[in-house]
């Protein structure tokens, strides 16, 4: 049987590959750090992947890589970290990972089916694989160990109740990346409780004024709708430009959480935001890693998942995760 040739490997994806060869290859820090700061007390030198869907520049995923790099800092833990917007790109990295011979892989599933593939291969490896983030339904049915993260059907839910409360009657959920099974599951959670009329609109998340356009575009086409709902911090800095350009009377409300949206928070730009604690995602999968590897515990005994959220982060309770959003931890 011939082999097809591999796909073209993008700009984007060398550098991801060329840093994972570093941190694989040399031994290297996840910041960079060629240095022996990190230890190899307790962890023994374990070297530990995470692997997401994640786009460039998106401000949410810093905090999970920070999380997990504080863990593997702890833990002594040689950590690398790779994402890929792109499922088959995503699958290649885990490919690699598990070419590399890693100890574990944290990955995130985004798109479920793309991944069983190579965490096949992983535990066929012998490498245990768990998740975050997104996949809570898709978990145990691909392979994985455990899961770290939210469950985005509840949280969609609380928002629609959330809705309800503030009286809104028509809402627009802004989904930035189709066939995302997190973010469909959110905006459809949101649907099942909110009493009044509520749409999707698709947007193309990796271009701005794109998003920009489409939310100024439906508002001035719909002035009935009242609240408009994105699904991450930055969407939501742009759906308040929206708002202002459309000339609506909409509120926004978010799902996640970053400095800059703190500070909308504050100020009442944006109403709230589901807090699914990015930070607390990362250091939660790579340390189980580290305690599945040196203690055999395995968190939910394998059956259940760590939830890290929601929780609602309102004008009334925002000062008390402010400093740590300053920090680059919320």
């Amino acid at each position: 049987m011939i082999t097809p040739p591999p796909p073209p490997v993008s700009p984007r994806r060398v550098a991801a590959l060329a840093a994972a060869v570093c941190l694989l290859a040399a031994g290297c820090s996840a910041s960079g750090d060629t240095s022996d700061s990190a230890g190899k007390a307790g962890g023994a030198g374990l070297r530990i992947a995470l692997i997401t869907h994640a786009p460039e520049g998106d401000t949410f995923w810093d905090l999970v890589q920070k999380g997990a790099e504080a863990a593997a800092a702890k833990d002594g833990i040689e950590l690398t970290y790779a994402g890929d917007p792109d499922a088959a790109g995503q699958a290649e990295l885990v490919r690699d990972a598990v070419r590399e011979k890693v100890d574990g892989i944290a990955l995130t599933l985004a798109k479920p089916q793309a991944m069983r593939g190579p965490v096949a291969a992983a535990k066929a490896a012998g490498i245990p694989v768990v998740g975050l983030n997104s996949g809570i339904d898709s978990w145990q049915s691909g392979g994985l160990l455990e899961f770290f993260g939210q469950d985005e059907s509840v949280a969609g839910r609380a928002v629609g109740d959330k809705l309800d409360d503030l009286h809104a009657r028509h809402a627009l959920c802004v989904i930035h990346e189709r066939g995302n099974v997190a973010l469909e599951a959110r905006c459809a959670g949101v649907k099942k409780t909110f009493g009044g009329e509520m749409e999707n609109l698709y947007v193309e998340g990796t271009d701005t004024k794109a998003v920009a356009a489409a939310i100024t575009a439906q508002l001035r086409q719909d002035p009935t709708v009242d609240e408009v709902v994105t699904n991450g911090a930055q969407f939501a800095l742009t759906a308040v430009a929206s708002v202002k350009d459309a000339g609506s009377k909409a509120r926004v409300a978010t799902f996640d959480l970053n400095k800059d949206l703190v500070k909308a928070v504050e100020s009442g730009a944006v109403e709230f935001a589901v807090d699914q604690q990015p930070y607390l995602q990362g250091y939660l999968a790579v340390d189980s890693l580290w305690l599945y590897r040196t203690n055999g515990n395995v968190s939910g005994g394998g059956v259940a998942p760590v939830l890290t959220g929601p929780a609602f982060v309102t004008k009334a309770n925002v000062d008390a995760v402010a400093r740590f959003a300053a920090n680059g931890t919320r």
